[in-house]
Formats: structure tokens, sequence, C-alpha cells
């Protein structure tokens, strides 16, 4: 359910406003839909895993603060972001 490794670094490089960037907003909310989406699909089998969809739920309430923040602070980064990530706003 963790993303691996490999696709971690693809995901940090194509959302990094510089180089070496890891904690900006964009990064960290493209790496929890990341998470949120194979979430999902774990879910969709095991339905039953409470645990999970509860650390689900945890995950979209921190991405929709992290997105909250950045559309207050930013419009035009979180519309570029919300267009990339193809996100419901």
């Amino acid at each position: 359910m963790a993303i691996a490794a490999q696709r971690k670094t693809e995901i940090i490089t194509q959302f990094a406003t510089k180089k070496g960037d890891t904690g900006s907003p964009e990064v960290q909310v493209a790496l929890l839909t990341e998470n949120i989406k194979s979430l999902t699909e774990h879910l969709k089998s095991h339905r039953k895993d409470f645990t999970s969809r509860r650390g689900l739920l945890v995950m979209v309430g921190a991405r929709s603060k992290l997105l909250k923040y950045l559309r207050n602070s930013a419009p035009e980064r979180y519309q570029t972001l919300i267009d990339r990530l193809g996100l419901r706003r």
C-alpha cells in the first residue's frame, strides 16, 4: 500500500518547485494523492479493513488542509496543481 521508492522519487521530481524540494505543498499533496489512490484500490477488495479506512480518512483530511492552505496563499499554484492531479474542486 505504500508508494515504492522509485515512484516516490518520480512524483517528487515531477511536482518539485526547485531542485531538492520535498516539502512544498505541491509535493506533499501529490504524494498524499498517490497514497490515497493506492489505498482506495486496496479497500475495494478488502471492504472490512477498517484500520486502513481510518488511515485513508486521515490522509484525505491532511490533503484537504494542504489544499486549503495553498488555495489561500497562492491561488494560481493551487489551480495548476488541481489541474495536474485531476482533482475535483
